[in-house]
Protein backbone atom coordinates (compact mmCIF):
# COMPACT_ATOMS: atom_id res chain seq x y z
CA UNK A 1 0.00 0.00 0.00
CA UNK A 2 2.10 3.20 -0.93
CA UNK A 3 2.16 6.43 0.60
CA UNK A 4 -0.28 7.61 -2.06
CA UNK A 5 -3.15 5.60 -0.84
CA UNK A 6 -5.06 7.16 2.49
CA UNK A 7 -5.59 3.54 4.22
CA UNK A 8 -3.57 3.57 7.58
CA UNK A 9 -1.54 0.92 8.22
CA UNK A 10 -2.61 -2.27 10.61
CA UNK A 11 -1.26 -3.83 12.86
CA UNK A 12 -0.62 -7.47 12.03
CA UNK A 13 -3.07 -8.49 14.90
CA UNK A 14 -5.66 -6.64 13.50
CA UNK A 15 -5.40 -8.56 9.49
CA UNK A 16 -7.88 -11.11 8.21
CA UNK A 17 -6.81 -14.89 7.13
CA UNK A 18 -4.37 -15.33 4.71
CA UNK A 19 -5.43 -15.31 1.26
CA UNK A 20 -2.32 -17.38 -0.15
CA UNK A 21 -3.39 -15.86 -3.41
CA UNK A 22 -1.96 -12.48 -2.06
CA UNK A 23 1.62 -13.83 -1.04
CA UNK A 24 4.62 -12.93 -3.27
CA UNK A 25 6.78 -15.77 -2.75
CA UNK A 26 9.76 -14.14 -4.13
CA UNK A 27 9.68 -11.95 -1.24
CA UNK A 28 11.94 -13.67 0.90
CA UNK A 29 14.26 -14.02 -1.94
CA UNK A 30 14.27 -10.00 -2.59
CA UNK A 31 15.43 -9.83 1.16
CA UNK A 32 17.77 -12.47 1.30
CA UNK A 33 19.57 -10.68 -2.00
CA UNK A 34 20.09 -8.05 -0.40
CA UNK A 35 22.59 -7.19 1.65
CA UNK A 36 21.86 -7.45 5.31
CA UNK A 37 19.66 -10.14 4.42
CA UNK A 38 21.27 -12.79 3.32
CA UNK A 39 20.75 -15.44 6.49
CA UNK A 40 16.83 -14.93 6.27
CA UNK A 41 16.58 -18.23 5.20
CA UNK A 42 18.50 -19.76 8.77
CA UNK A 43 15.58 -18.66 10.77
CA UNK A 44 14.25 -22.25 12.53
CA UNK A 45 11.91 -19.95 14.50
CA UNK A 46 13.45 -20.99 17.58
CA UNK A 47 12.00 -17.64 19.31
CA UNK A 48 15.29 -16.10 21.34
CA UNK A 49 15.22 -13.43 19.16
CA UNK A 50 11.79 -12.07 20.81
CA UNK A 51 12.44 -13.30 23.97
CA UNK A 52 15.59 -11.18 24.20
CA UNK A 53 14.31 -7.91 22.40
CA UNK A 54 13.85 -5.03 24.76
CA UNK A 55 11.31 -3.56 21.98
CA UNK A 56 9.07 -6.73 22.58
CA UNK A 57 8.83 -5.47 26.50
CA UNK A 58 7.25 -2.50 25.48
CA UNK A 59 5.14 -3.34 22.98
CA UNK A 60 3.85 -6.76 22.60
CA UNK A 61 2.85 -6.72 19.33
CA UNK A 62 6.43 -6.41 18.25
CA UNK A 63 7.79 -9.98 17.39
CA UNK A 64 10.94 -10.28 15.66
CA UNK A 65 10.21 -13.95 15.12
CA UNK A 66 6.65 -13.44 13.47
CA UNK A 67 8.01 -10.89 11.36
CA UNK A 68 10.58 -13.43 10.01
CA UNK A 69 7.79 -16.03 9.55
CA UNK A 70 5.68 -13.31 7.27
CA UNK A 71 9.00 -12.51 5.63
CA UNK A 72 9.57 -16.42 4.83
CA UNK A 73 5.66 -16.38 3.73
CA UNK A 74 5.88 -14.07 1.43
CA UNK A 75 3.44 -11.54 3.14
CA UNK A 76 5.33 -8.64 1.31
CA UNK A 77 2.77 -5.92 1.38
CA UNK A 78 1.75 -6.69 5.22
CA UNK A 79 5.12 -6.56 6.13
CA UNK A 80 6.65 -3.30 4.15
CA UNK A 81 3.38 -1.95 5.58
CA UNK A 82 3.43 -2.15 8.86
CA UNK A 83 4.82 0.32 11.96
CA UNK A 84 6.22 -2.66 12.80
CA UNK A 85 9.27 -2.85 10.89
CA UNK A 86 9.88 0.82 12.45
CA UNK A 87 9.93 -0.30 15.86
CA UNK A 88 13.40 -2.03 16.59
CA UNK A 89 15.57 -0.02 18.09
CA UNK A 90 18.99 -1.40 17.03
CA UNK A 91 20.20 -2.70 19.89
CA UNK A 92 21.59 -5.62 18.46
CA UNK A 93 20.30 -7.81 21.03
CA UNK A 94 18.67 -10.60 19.10
CA UNK A 95 21.53 -10.21 16.42
CA UNK A 96 23.93 -11.25 19.50
CA UNK A 97 21.81 -14.08 20.67
CA UNK A 98 20.93 -16.18 17.63
CA UNK A 99 22.20 -19.18 17.37
CA UNK A 100 21.36 -19.25 13.44
CA UNK A 101 22.84 -15.61 12.85
CA UNK A 102 20.63 -14.31 11.15
CA UNK A 103 20.83 -10.93 11.93
CA UNK A 104 17.64 -9.52 12.12
CA UNK A 105 18.80 -5.90 13.01
CA UNK A 106 20.26 -6.18 9.58
CA UNK A 107 17.00 -7.61 8.21
CA UNK A 108 14.86 -4.20 9.82
CA UNK A 109 17.63 -1.93 7.65
CA UNK A 110 16.73 -4.08 4.79
CA UNK A 111 12.77 -4.28 5.03
CA UNK A 112 13.13 -0.17 6.16
CA UNK A 113 15.09 0.46 2.45
CA UNK A 114 12.42 -1.92 0.67
CA UNK A 115 9.33 0.34 2.58
CA UNK A 116 11.06 3.68 1.34
CA UNK A 117 11.79 2.37 -2.08
CA UNK A 118 8.66 1.21 -2.94
CA UNK A 119 6.58 3.74 -1.30
CA UNK A 120 5.13 2.13 1.11
CA UNK A 121 6.56 5.31 3.47
CA UNK A 122 7.66 8.80 2.52
CA UNK A 123 11.28 9.50 2.87
CA UNK A 124 11.05 11.25 5.29
CA UNK A 125 9.61 9.68 7.32
CA UNK A 126 13.33 7.84 7.75
CA UNK A 127 15.01 10.78 8.93
CA UNK A 128 11.74 11.39 11.61
CA UNK A 129 12.70 7.69 13.05
CA UNK A 130 16.78 8.65 12.47
CA UNK A 131 15.72 12.20 14.67
CA UNK A 132 14.26 9.55 17.29
CA UNK A 133 16.87 7.56 17.44
CA UNK A 134 19.43 10.17 18.14
CA UNK A 135 16.84 11.74 20.73
CA UNK A 136 16.56 8.70 22.79
CA UNK A 137 20.20 7.97 23.02
CA UNK A 138 20.35 11.15 24.19
CA UNK A 139 17.89 10.73 26.72
CA UNK A 140 19.16 7.42 27.80
CA UNK A 141 23.04 8.82 28.11
CA UNK A 142 21.37 11.94 30.48
CA UNK A 143 19.46 9.58 32.61
CA UNK A 144 22.65 7.57 32.93
CA UNK A 145 25.00 10.55 33.99
CA UNK A 146 21.95 11.69 36.28
CA UNK A 147 22.14 8.47 37.98
CA UNK A 148 25.73 8.37 38.30
CA UNK A 149 25.61 12.23 39.82
CA UNK A 150 23.39 10.88 42.50
CA UNK A 151 24.49 9.68 46.00
CA UNK A 152 25.90 6.11 45.72
CA UNK A 153 22.63 5.08 47.31
CA UNK A 154 21.02 1.63 46.69
CA UNK A 155 17.38 3.21 46.51
CA UNK A 156 14.51 3.31 44.13
CA UNK A 157 14.71 5.94 40.93
CA UNK A 158 12.34 8.16 40.78
CA UNK A 159 11.42 7.78 37.17
CA UNK A 160 9.93 11.33 36.49
CA UNK A 161 12.58 12.74 38.19
CA UNK A 162 15.18 11.44 35.78
CA UNK A 163 13.68 12.02 32.94
CA UNK A 164 12.90 15.92 33.99
CA UNK A 165 16.55 15.95 34.35
CA UNK A 166 17.29 14.34 31.01
CA UNK A 167 15.14 16.94 29.23
CA UNK A 168 16.25 20.14 31.65
CA UNK A 169 20.13 19.06 29.86
CA UNK A 170 19.23 18.40 26.25
CA UNK A 171 16.99 21.72 26.33
CA UNK A 172 20.56 23.37 27.63
CA UNK A 173 22.57 21.80 24.41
Amino acid sequence: MPVSEEKESATIEEKAPVNILELDPKFKYEVSEQPGGENLKLCFSCGICTAGCPATEVDNEYNPRKLIRMILLGMKEEVLSSNLIWLCSLCYTCYARCPQNVKFTDIMGVLRDMAVREKYVHPSFVKHIDEIDRLSQKMRHQMVRAIFSQKKEDRPIDRMNLLKMAIEKLQEE
